[in-house]
């Protein structure tokens, strides 16, 4: 009898590709994280067990089995985190209109979500403190509205002045700790706490950076720091950092990433 051949569809071929296309995300995510190395360690479980159940070690068996069972929910649990930001990655990256390229079928008109003088009021303010080496933290929402981060500091409902944001960063403000946070020609809040990034980092990066990365992890907001032991200025969009810029290269960087359709 002539062994039959092993057949692939299309659908077998898309299938791999999904999959592979999901594991390199999830990879990218918990990559230079603790959550990699809590991964490791459960494939290690997993292949333990693959070993004890090949050896009929059934006492071992059972018992490694039972914490295999509870798997899913303890994998939910351990990297809540990790799924929430994957999920946000998602949404932010593969709306429909971008994958269809609708977009571009239907051109949207931008609008700018904070006007240009605005934006120099920002950047006076940051220019300012990076002289005088005054630690300061911004943040700027974008479609991600950040009511948990809002309302974890001072509601000020305020418009936007240079002046006021550096009252707001005055080292003997008691407000000067945290973030302030802006929504279009509105500052909405201050000494905001935010969640700080779960990747390894040098120590050449303050609470403050971290702040910076883990709030633009998990979120599609922008975020401008000023450090108070070097008094550089960083922006931080889409999980990553960028440092020592000139007031130029913030305002550039403001007009690109406040553009909203």
């Amino acid at each position: 009898m002539v062994p039959a051949f092993i057949t692939i569809r299309f659908l077998d071929i898309l299938d791999i590709l999904f999959v592979a296309f999901l594991l390199y995300q999830g990879y990218r995510l918990i990559k230079g994280t603790v959550a990699y190395n809590i991964v490791i360690g459960l494939f290690i479980v997993y292949l333990l067990w693959l070993i004890v159940r090949a050896l009929n070690m059934e006492l071992l068996g059972s018992i490694i089995g039972q914490f295999i069972g509870v798997g899913v929910i303890a994998l939910i649990i351990v990297f809540h985190p990790e799924i929430r930001k994957f999920l946000v990655f998602l949404g932010t990256n593969y709306r429909v209109n971008r994958v269809f390229h609708m977009d571009r079928l239907f051109p949207p008109d931008k609008i700018k979500l904070i006007n240009d003088e605005l934006m120099n009021e920002i950047a006076d303010a940051c220019v300012s403190m990076s002289r005088s080496k005054t630690g300061a933290l911004i943040v700027i929402t974008r479609d991600s509205e950040l009511f948990e981060q809002v309302y974890s500091g001072e509601r000020i409902n305020s418009g936007i002045s240079a002046a006021l944001i550096k009252t707001i960063f005055f080292k003997n403000s008691p407000l000067h700790d945290g973030a302030i946070i802006i929504k279009n020609d509105k500052i909405l809040s201050a000494g905001c706490i935010l969640p700080l990034t779960q990747n390894l980092l040098d120590k050449t990066y303050g609470l403050r950076h971290r702040a910076a990365l883990g709030i633009t992890e998990t979120t599609d907001a922008i975020a401008i720091v000023v450090s108070e032991e070097k008094g550089t200025i960083s922006v931080s969009i889409d999980g990553t950092i960028k440092r020592g810029i000139s007031k130029e290269e913030l305002l550039g960087f403001l007009g690109e990433n406040l553009m909203h359709d």
